[in-house]
């Protein structure tokens, strides 16, 4: 794994040492890390990125169903419920999943199996919810990691201390749904000198966390 190291002194140019020794430099670094940004930038982002235990479920259509399958079903979130779900495709189940924040957890060593706590909950949703889904077996289950900022809007910002390195994170799912847009805009604040929106800089992210971008 690399690792970056911070010369002393506001302004300097960043480098990375990779796990080998090796040292790279280069006009511009980018770690857009997810979950793992606050592993690598622990004294600048440990208490601003919120990485959290999640845990999700794919469900097998009853035989002959279609309606949990596209284009029939959408896919679709409660926001009173706090609950979203992805339709069945390719035959790999319906996909329900809470979404309200869960524990802290760490991408490198946490637990990746789902509860029984977790489990209920969510076949109880699926039961009272989805007509039909019941009795549906569980065909797969997974745990991964949001990884937030403070309100849950990105972090799309240069370091406060190194010209050459730019953070990008608290995209979760959203990161995914933005992609193109994001693809546009990150090269453009650092190739082309375009102002970055002050809701995405760093000095609007907080230590605690109350989400407000959904």
């Amino acid at each position: 794994m690399s690792k970056v190291l911070i010369p002393e002194g506001k302004g300097r140019l960043a480098f990375v040492t990779t796990g080998t020794g090796r040292r790279i430099r280069a006009n511009l670094f980018v770690f857009a890390c997810g979950a793992w940004l606050l592993k690598i930038f622990p004294h600048l982002l440990g208490d601003r990125i919120f990485p959290t235990r999640q845990e999700v479920f794919f469900f097998g259509s009853p035989a002959g169903e279609s309606r949990f399958r596209t284009p029939q079903m959408p896919t679709w979130i409660s926001l009173g419920d706090e609950v979203y779900g992805l339709p069945d495709i390719e035959n790999r189940g319906f996909k329900v999943a809470i979404d309200r924040h869960g524990p802290i957890f760490d991408p490198d060593s946490g637990n990746r199996i789902v509860t029984a706590n977790g489990l209920r909950a969510v076949q109880q949703y699926v039961t009272a919810r989805l007509k039909g889904a019941g009795d549906a077996p569980v065909i797969e289950t997974r745990v991964c990691q949001y990884e937030n900022t403070s309100n849950g809007d990105f972090l799309i910002d240069r370091h406060p201390d190194f010209a050459n390195l730019w953070l990008v994170g608290g995209g979760s799912g959203h990161g995914f749904k933005h992609g193109p847009a994001l693809g546009e805009y990150v090269p453009g604040c650092m190739l082309e000198g375009k102002p970055i929106e002050r809701r995405f800089t760093l000095a609007t992210k907080a230590v605690v966390q109350h989400r407000t971008i959904f």
